[in-house]
């Protein structure tokens, strides 16, 4: 799936391994059902804190999707509002 800077990004993955998939697909449904633009990404650079201490939580992460280039990275009005529509949906 191709990110872009308008939608909000659903992490499905990070380093420290895959993120819980019931939560995952809860999020997605949300977004579904809610209209919000959302896409699924992975950062096999970013890693759950909580996760690396050892905790046995369920962690899912969201947030603006971000288009980069040559050292820049933007975002959009749009990631922001979606990302504020998926975190307040239920």
């Amino acid at each position: 799936m191709l990110i872009d800077e308008f939608s909000v990004t659903i992490c499905a993955k990070d380093s420290t391994g895959p993120y819980d998939y019931e939560l995952r697909k809860r999020l997605v449904n949300l977004a579904k059902e809610n209209n919000i633009n959302h896409q699924i990404d992975i950062y096999p650079f970013y890693g759950s804190a909580a996760l690396r201490a050892g905790y046995d939580i369920k962690v899912g992460l969201i947030g603006p999707g971000v288009d980069a280039s040559h050292s820049f990275e933007r975002t959009h009005i749009e990631a922001i509002d979606s990302t504020i529509k998926l975190g307040i949906a239920h």
